[in-house]
């Protein structure tokens, strides 16, 4: 149980991190309204949720591990449905607008830092946590 608590609170403060910080980016450098808001952070955290599936399931890199070819399709499958609901009528219902690039850009380069800081921690982590015999 307390690997279990560990990995959770270890991960999850990564991912709150970056939460915050498309939080900041949202609201102070693109005063974003309400459904701007909405828009910017499904778009993030449907990006990063897909990431950490691969990030996390494997105690190596994660580049080095192949996923399993099912998971790997479906997790292509929420992005695009992520993409489909954004950019159709259905994202007009959710509340969707078309986000300016520029915060696609730093919703972007956001998207690619974090695998980067969970393989960080990750590191961290299993060296702290399950040492090598």
């Amino acid at each position: 149980m307390k690997f279990i608590r560990d990995t959770m609170l270890t991960f999850g403060s990564v991912s709150s991190v970056f939460d915050f910080l498309t939080f900041g980016v949202l609201l102070w450098a693109f005063g974003a309204s309400e459904q701007l808001f909405h828009t910017g952070w499904f778009i993030e955290s449907i990006a990063t949720q897909v990431l950490v599936i691969f990030l996390i399931r494997t105690r190596g890199k994660a580049y080095l591990s192949r996923p399993h070819p099912l998971l790997a399709a479906t997790s292509l499958a929420v992005v695009a449905a992520e993409v489909v609901i954004r950019l159709t009528p259905l994202g007009e219902w959710f509340g969707f607008v078309v986000p300016p690039l520029m915060l696609l850009v730093i919703l972007a380069i956001l998207t690619a830092a974090y695998p980067l800081a969970v393989e960080v921690v990750k590191r961290w982590f299993f060296r702290r946590h399950l040492p090598v015999s």
